[in-house]
């Protein structure tokens, strides 16, 4: 058995732990494993292992990479969860299946008229990206602006949001951030979140998170 393999198999058994023990508070959240940077072949190590649900932050790299995979294997799930560029949308519709990052309008209205025209036949899920935060640095809708962008989409793009996003600031503890996005995804009546990595996903499965993006502790070190 492969490192990888051994590394997967070791986060999902913490995180069924990890599930029991916030049984109270935890959503039972599935695992998208960030294979950015790495190979077809290593990737291929885990989805033999039967896990099918991945993410990935660059769209050309994902394009790339996924298109071969996605024909071999049946029932993958691929998530953008890095940023969007308008002149990129087209190419993520065609090769992801959930898109995490939505932050602007100009993305939304691009998004709506692909899925409307050349994409009909596909279901997708589509996730608003939260500066928690609130810092200069990250992509993201301001908190303060959350309702009203997400009113906006629903009832003037008629586009539907699943969930929300966020990556909390690096050198704080995480809690209060998982806690903010989980509270304002019920408010907003929304399933999921988004939220927890390999150094934090414990955390993130106590406060409610839906989906969680461990990219190290599966696959290692980027190089």
């Amino acid at each position: 058995m492969s490192d990888v393999v051994k590394n997967y198999r070791n986060i999902i058994s913490q995180i069924r732990n990890f599930h029991k023990e916030f049984s109270q508070t935890s959503k039972d959240p599935k695992l998208i494993a960030v294979s950015k940077t790495f190979s077809e072949k290593t990737i291929k190590e885990v989805i033999e292992d039967g896990h099918k649900v991945f993410g990935e932050n660059k769209v050309q790299e994902a394009s790339e990479k996924w298109k071969s995979l996605k024909k071999e294997y049946k029932d993958l799930e691929l998530h953008l969860i890095g940023p969007l560029q308008s002149n990129k949308v087209k190419i993520a519709l065609e090769i992801f299946d959930v898109i995490q990052t939505i932050d602007r309008e100009k993305i939304v209205i691009k998004i709506k008229d692909l899925v409307d025209s050349e994409f009909k036949n596909r279901k997708y899920k589509f996730f608003v990206q939260v500066n928690i935060g609130n810092e200069k640095q990250k992509s993201g809708v301001l908190i303060s602006d959350l309702r009203n962008f997400l009113t906006w989409i629903k009832n003037d793009i008629r586009l539907k949001i699943e969930g929300l996003m966020c990556i909390p600031p690096f050198d704080e503890d995480p809690s209060l951030y998982f806690n903010l996005l989980r509270n304002l995804c019920d408010k907003n009546n929304l399933q999921h979140a988004s939220m927890g990595m390999t150094s934090d996903f414990g955390k993130a499965i106590q406060f409610g998170a839906t989906y969680l993006r461990v990219g190290s502790g599966i696959f290692g070190k980027r190089s």
